[in-house]
């Protein structure tokens, strides 16, 4: 055994990573793993484009961290490289109302933004099918997180638009695949009539990950992005058991294995332990809450920090809180409860108080010290 104290140690310039975009969000990994049948099942929907015809409606549920996204890109991907078939990938977390879906359209189509004002929607949305029309392209739209649309109210409208294009504008070709984590949501259920006519997709179900799947995916993460050795079988174990207990969200295991990277480094060590790990588990947790709370407006964090700051409460009184911060109305601020009820942020429970009637008692579903934390 060597009796130099810096052995195993890093240097300044070195690193356990190989390479660490493998570990961010919009990393698409070349070998994806057991979706086969889901991928199967969106090449069969969308096979009528690549034919010069409109494909099949699709909708992918399935909870969060199970290839959805990933599976939509992957095919998007393929199909520009090999046909002729437009495709167009939204995140309606980002963009939850029809009128910016469209504008996010048009950029697409046709490679600059719209203008910021000054242009309806009827003429925004007549130049998107005129170019179609004019190029004889079929479009293909993925609504990734379209559950924020329900939650803003506007998936009715931005879906009878979408699918009623070909009517409102004679040649137009454009197919939908929504996409939805949220399993609580129904999406035909939760439709207009007029939308749930014409609004008969397929269905492709992406179940939840087993621990051995898990080890599977995540081995391939840790080959191409750690420096070998660098990351264990007993480490990698952890990180998918971890894992699995958060629902068998990969989107926890990635970010893990990246914190877990980035704290051995932090030690100087060229590889990552189980200490590691276990310090990384208390940030990678909240994944979830993370990315939630980056897509809500300013007011919506502002309720949410005014419910982590008072502990919950009854909504009368958290809405006297709320109200000297932001001076809105409550019909907007009870639409706002709606919304991370929805988020599964906080639990809403309808109580009867003497003398007041019913009211809803507020409580959030996370450790409000880890809520403060990510609104700073």
């Amino acid at each position: 055994m060597s009796d130099d104290p810096e052995e195993g140690m890093l240097s300044w310039d070195e690193s356990v990573f190989r390479d660490e975009h493998v570990f961010e969000i919009d990393y698409v990994p070349e070998t994806f793993r057991h979706r086969d049948s889901q991928m199967e099942s969106l090449k069969y929907a969308l096979r009528p484009a690549v034919r010069g015809s409109r494909p099949l409606n699709v909708i992918a549920r399935g909870p969060p961290g199970t290839g959805k996204t990933t599976a939509v890109q992957k095919l998007f991907s393929e199909l520009r490289a090999r046909t002729d078939v437009n495709v167009a990938r939204v995140n309606c977390q980002v963009d939850s109302t029809r009128y910016s879906v469209f504008s996010r359209l048009f950029e697409h189509v046709f490679e600059y933004e719209p203008p910021a004002s000054g242009i309806s929607f009827k003429k925004l949305f007549g130049q998107i099918t005129d170019k179609l029309v004019e190029d004889d392209e079929v479009l293909a739209v993925a609504l990734d997180d379209v559950n924020y649309l329900f939650y803003e109210g506007e998936a009715s409208e931005t879906l009878y638009s979408l699918l009623r294009a070909h009517e409102a504008h004679s040649g137009a070709k454009i197919g939908v695949i929504v996409i939805s984590s949220d399993l609580d949501l129904d999406v035909i259920e939760e439709l207009d009539s007029r939308v749930q006519s014409v609004f008969r997709p397929e269905e492709v179900y992406f179940n939840k990950y087993g621990e051995r799947e898990i080890v599977d995916i995540l081995q391939e993460r840790v080959d191409r992005g750690f420096h070998e050795d660098a990351v264990g079988p007993t480490v990698l174990d952890r990180v998918a058991g971890l894992t699995a207990a958060q629902g068998g969200d990969l989107r926890v295991g990635i970010d893990l294995l990246r914190r877990a990277g980035m704290h051995a480094e932090m030690r100087a060590s060229r590889t990552v332990e189980l200490e590691d790990v276990e310090a990384a588990y208390d940030k990678s947790k909240y994944v979830h809450l993370s990315r939630h709370l980056r897509g809500l407006s300013d007011s919506e964090q502002m309720l949410v920090e005014v419910l982590a700051e008072e502990g919950g409460g009854r909504a009368g009184d958290i809405y006297e809180a709320f109200h000297d911060r932001s001076e809105l109305g409550y019909t907007r601020y009870s639409e706002i409860i709606n919304k991370l009820d929805q988020l599964d942020i906080i639990d809403t429970e309808y109580t009867t108080v003497d003398g007041r009637g019913r009211s809803r008692e507020l409580t959030l579903n996370y450790d409000a010290d880890a809520v403060l934390e990510r609104l700073e």
